[in-house]
């Protein structure tokens, strides 16, 4: 039976894997530390705590992208703050079913991408999926947001890890940005987050139940 690696070897490994071009397999493991990451801020932001099962993104370049692409979220909420606040209650979720959650997770997640593959779009799908963990959490549901996370790297397996690899991985949205310094503006990604904005949110009402 393969003994399970210790965090210090994961990490190194997480590190190594953007030295060079990543396979599918690390971009999955890459995208889940992002994740976890992204969810973690924005749990601490809302006064929440939560344990996750891995330890934070190694210092380094991933760290660096889990930094832009918090950042570009901060940017993408503050232009349209109502779509990823309270997503359980805009997608009429009962929050004790994890089944329904990863669900309506996944769906969103297919719609998003439907018309193609942008960095605004993969920004807008972290913020979803941390929109959805504080409300989980808040209705003391901790376990969903580990399956969200699992979910977002099986959404980036089956849907986003060729576009990614062809850009060499991860790191290409540092590309996205003019620089890394605090109050910083993204160039062209802000236009673009601005447009996906309005329709993200078209996109949970025409996934909501019937009435």
């Amino acid at each position: 039976m393969e003994l399970l690696r210790r965090p210090s070897a994961l990490a190194a490994e997480l590190r190594g894997a953007l030295d060079r071009a990543p396979t599918d397999k690390e971009l999955v493991a890459q995208a889940k530390a992002l994740g976890r990451e992204f969810v973690r801020a924005r749990l601490l932001r809302a006064g929440l705590a939560w344990s996750a099962p891995e330890p934070a993104c190694p210092p380094g370049r991933l760290a660096e992208v889990s930094a832009v692409l918090l950042r570009l979220g901060d940017e993408l909420e503050q232009i349209r703050p109502s779509v990823y606040r309270n997503v359980a209650r805009q997608l009429h979720l009962p929050l004790h079913s994890e089944a329904a959650v990863t669900d309506a997770f996944l769906a969103v997640a297919a719609h998003m991408f439907s018309a193609g593959i942008t960095w605004g779009k993969v920004v807008s799908l972290y913020a979803v999926a941390a929109g959805l963990s504080v409300d989980c959490v808040r209705q003391a549901q901790p376990a969903t947001v580990h399956a969200l996370v699992d979910c977002l790297g099986e959404f980036v397996r089956k849907t986003l890890a060729t576009w990614l690899r062809r850009r060499g991985g991860w790191t290409d949205v540092l590309k996205c940005v003019v620089n890394t310094e605090p109050g910083f503006r993204s160039h062209w990604l802000v236009a673009a987050l601005c447009g996906f904005g309005r329709f993200l949110k078209a996109t949970f009402f025409l996934l909501l139940p019937e009435r």
